[in-house]
């Protein structure tokens, strides 16, 4: 066990490759983009290879910051294993903590592997990342933002600390005949969906009186969450790529607590996020203009329509409105 840990960035070899195993989902992967940023500012040398099941993959697309992407495909793993101990990486980073990450981990070939010290399976860490509260200094219980979390593993590992960056991803941006407001009605869970029919009444207000047009989305799987939207666009079972791009070219982003929140917000845009049972501490839109909206009860049912309306106002540029 290397107990410390703070300055393995510095003892990999010159071009020494590095792997991190993500694996999923949409929002993780997007807010570990700062992480990388950090990693790879440290140490250009650096190949970062990223361990991504399917399709969150093209979120990485494009990304300076890393060599490639290792894909990880359910019942054919060991071609994963094949292509990870390929790379020859002196260090095996598990920013995941599941049994799958762990199992690649321990079978990476890597001289070090780190990992958070609440991980299950600690036998397989050579390097045990401490709390992101202890290495950011912040007191025991205090809430730590997704990016912050991950970014204190590069901080452990050598990274000197320093501001961490908002998120990065890259898409062409999808261009339509009018400017638009993204709205994305799904979520993960029933608790973070605030009730369709108020993004529809919303969806109203912002044709008429901000001056941008309402273009609706959902999930692959969520398609019948747009039954009941009349007289917009509205797209469901768009690629990941696609999603990007039509987030890309809005000028707003409203929605749930989600994955597409994080890409609207790496793409800079104003976002405004309702928030049922999730932490927004933990969890809001990472360094955009933000509007977080959440009910004292925490049930996102009660978010009123009104209060939407204000958030948007004030996460809009004035530009971007109606005089």
């Amino acid at each position: 066990m290397i107990a410390a840990g703070d300055r393995i960035a510095g003892w990999l070899k010159p071009g020494a490759a590095v792997a991190v195993i993500r694996l999923r989902s949409m929002g993780d992967t997007v807010l570990t983009t700062p992480a990388l940023a950090l990693l790879k500012q440290a140490r250009p040398d650096l190949a970062i290879w990223v361990a991504l099941e399917r399709p969150w993959e093209r979120l990485l697309e494009g990304n300076p910051d890393i060599a490639g992407v290792i894909l990880v495909e359910k019942g054919v793993r060991w071609k994963a294993l094949a292509a990870l101990r390929g790379r020859r990486p002196e260090l095996c980073l598990n920013l995941h903590g599941g049994p799958t990450s762990a199992w690649l981990t321990a079978l990476s070939g890597a001289r070090w592997r780190a990992g958070f010290g609440h991980f299950a399976l600690p036998a397989v860490y050579n390097v045990r990342i401490p709390r992101a509260q202890e290495i950011l200094g912040r007191e025991t219980n205090a809430p730590v933002h997704t990016a912050e979390h991950l970014a204190s593993a590069m901080f452990y590992l050598g990274v000197e600390q320093s501001e961490i960056p908002a998120a990065r991803l890259f898409a062409e941006a999808t261009r339509r005949r009018a400017p638009y407001a993204v709205l994305h009605v799904g979520a993960a869970e029933a608790s973070k969906q605030w009730p369709v029919e108020r993004f529809v009444e919303l969806a109203q207000w912002i044709a008429a009186s901000q001056a941008l047009e309402p273009v609706f989305v959902a999930g692959p799987s969520q398609g019948g969450l747009l039954a009941g939207v009349k007289g917009f666009a509205a797209f469901h079972g768009l690629s990941v790529g696609e999603m990007m791009s039509l987030v890309r070219g809005a000028e707003l982003f409203v929605g749930n607590d989600s994955g597409p929140a994080h890409v609207a917000a790496a793409f800079g845009l104003p976002c405004v996020v309702i928030f049922g049972p999730s932490n927004s501490k933990v969890w809001h839109p990472w360094k955009t203009r933000r509007q977080v909206i959440e009910a004292a009860s925490h049930s996102i049912g009660d978010v009123e329509v009104d209060a939407v309306r204000q958030a948007v106002v004030t996460a809009l540029p004035a530009r971007a409105r109606q005089e």
